[in-house]
């Protein structure tokens, strides 16, 4: 059994654990944070709460953490409809890996995208080569998008686990999931190299890899889900069990409505869970929620 086994084992186990419904406390707060900037006019709490190394070095260790509160792409409207995109994409992502590994892997992004600022990230201005580069301009256009490209990737790891999943570009265009993965993949590879973060910046311009880096710690070969060209598997599969279910009395052997074909849970044992349907297996077979969007399809 290789670590990336018992690594799943240990999530499934554990799966239960951790906060549920994550990303909507994130999107609420970052959503209020947004606001109060534009009730006061003067971003009071954003300053308070974002990423500033020499703040962090005085003792303002909440820094670490609450600049996740700190994303607004857009302004005005843009910013809130941004929020509500990547709570919807994220609540898939958390169905999909399991409340457990889903909160590892947005605490580790977290964790990694500090350890890079607090190493690279400068407390004054510097000279590079020959120009001058003010400190605001690593705290607000580098560092100060750490929210920015660690949500980013929760676009990726929705695209891994539902490729052909559609979105309406402008609300029109059916495009589908794996493209746009592709697409920020592309976007991603312009910025490090020369575009929105100046190659001359090196090691700073690879800072949008750090949230990459994390989709691939958790994805591992399900990032071939990407490439149409490669046959897909079911992502973040969880590992089989064996389900011995005890029954005390004989009434309890009653005929069952619903009985998933994965696991063999019924609605008698238990009453519970919540069972579906799957609309893209050729037949009527059944799965219970751990399961309906984890499963091989029956072609």
């Amino acid at each position: 059994m290789n670590l990336r086994t018992k690594f799943e084992r240990y999530c499934y186990r554990n799966r239960d654990k951790g906060i549920p419904n994550l990303m909507l406390y994130v999107c609420i707060g970052a959503a209020i944070v947004y606001l109060m900037g534009m009730i006061n006019g003067g971003n009071i709490l954003y300053e308070y709460l974002r990423f500033d190394k020499a703040a962090i070095f005085r003792g303002q260790v909440w820094r670490l953490f609450t600049y996740v509160f700190t994303y607004t792409p857009g302004g005005g409207v843009l910013t809130l409809l941004f929020l509500y995109f990547f709570y919807s994409l994220s609540r898939y992502v958390e169905l999909s890996m399991g409340t457990f590994r889903f909160n590892l892997y947005y605490f580790s992004g977290v964790i990694l995208m500090d350890i890079f600022a607090l190493l690279f990230c400068p407390t004054s201005d510097i000279i590079m080569g020959t120009t001058l580069v003010p400190l605001d301009y690593f705290n607000y256009y580098i560092y100060g998008n750490m929210a920015y490209y660690m949500h980013l990737c929760i676009l990726l790891t929705y695209a891994t686990a539902n490729p052909d999943a559609h979105f309406l570009v402008l609300f029109i265009i059916p495009v589908k999931a794996w493209i746009l993965g592709a697409v920020y993949l592309l976007l991603i590879g312009i910025e490090v190299i020369n575009l929105s973060i100046p190659l001359a910046l090196f090691p700073h311009n690879l800072f949008p890899l750090v949230g990459l880096l994390n989709y691939l710690l958790f994805a591992g070969k399900d990032v071939l889900n990407l490439f149409p060209f490669i046959k897909r598997r079911p992502a973040y599969k969880q590992p089989r069990r064996t389900v011995t279910v005890v029954r005390k009395e004989k009434a309890e052997t009653s005929a069952y409505t619903h009985r998933c074909c994965v696991c063999g849970r019924t609605d008698i044992s238990h009453p519970a869970l919540e069972f579906r349907y799957c609309s893209r297996c050729n037949g009527y077979f059944c799965y219970c929620e751990d399961h309906i969007n984890n499963h091989s399809h029956v072609e």
